[in-house]
C-alpha cells in the first residue's frame, strides 16, 4: 500500500472576528505581526496588535499583563521586543488563546501539500494539522483527488475510504492528525 503525507500550510495567521467601534459593527481584525509593550512603573505589559480589516483600528490581544521583568525569561523578553515572527505565530495562530479573549476566529488562508495520487492503487494518507484548523475532511480530499461531491460521498459509503480513528468522513472536521485508507478494490 502506498503511503503519502498531507499537511495542511497556513498562508495567513488566523484572522478574528469582533465588534468594531468605529465600524459599528462586527468586523474581521487581521493581525499586524507587531507587538506592543508598556512599562507601567516596575511592571510590563505585552500586547499582540490586530487591526480592522475595513478601518485599521487597532485592537489589541491581551498576552501579559502587569508582569514584573523579572518573570520573563531575558531571551523571550527580547524576542518581544524585535517582534519575532515565531513568537508572533505562537500567539495568532493560537486558537485557544485568542477565544479566550472574547473574540470569534475564522478560518485563515490555507493550502494543502503533499502528492496527488491515482485512485487505482490502495493509498495510505497521513494528514497532519500543525495548528488544529477546523478544516473540512471531505473538502480537502475533494480538492486533491479532482471527486465531485456526489462520487466523494458514494465512496465513503462504500466504504473505500475509511479514516483512522473513525470520523464522520461527509460533515467532519480535520482538527489534528489523522489516517485516511482509501482502497476502491474494497468494494
Amino acid at each position: 500500500m502506498k503511503k503519502v503525507v498531507w499537511k495542511v500550510e497556513s498562508l495567513t495567521l488566523l484572522p478574528v472576528l469582533k465588534y468594531c467601534k468605529k465600524c459599528g459593527k462586527k468586523n474581521v481584525f487581521i493581525c499586524s505581526e507587531q507587538f506592543r509593550i508598556n512599562a507601567q512603573r516596575k511592571n510590563l505589559s505585552f500586547w499582540l496588535i490586530y487591526k480592522c480589516a475595513s478601518c485599521n483600528t487597532t485592537w489589541n490581544a491581551d498576552i501579559y499583563s502587569r508582569v514584573s521583568p523579572q518573570v520573563i525569561a531575558p531571551a523571550l523578553l527580547e524576542r518581544f521586543y524585535n517582534n519575532d515572527r515565531d513568537l508572533v505565530k505562537h500567539y495568532a495562530m493560537d486558537g485557544s488563546f485568542l477565544q479566550s479573549l472574547g473574540v470569534q476566529v475564522s478560518l485563515p488562508e490555507y493550502t494543502i501539500l503533499g502528492e496527488s495520487f491515482s485512485l487505482h492503487e490502495p493509498v495510505e494518507i497521513e494528514m497532519k494539522n500543525e495548528y488544529s484548523l477546523p478544516v473540512r475532511i471531505s473538502a480537502v480530499v475533494r480538492e486533491k483527488l479532482h471527486l465531485s461531491q456526489k462520487e466523494y460521498a458514494q465512496m465513503v459509503s462504500d466504504g473505500q475510504i475509511k479514516s483512522i480513528p473513525g470520523q464522520d468522513l461527509k460533515k467532519g472536521k480535520w482538527k489534528d492528525s489523522m489516517i485516511l485508507i482509501i482502497d476502491k478494490s474494497s468494494v
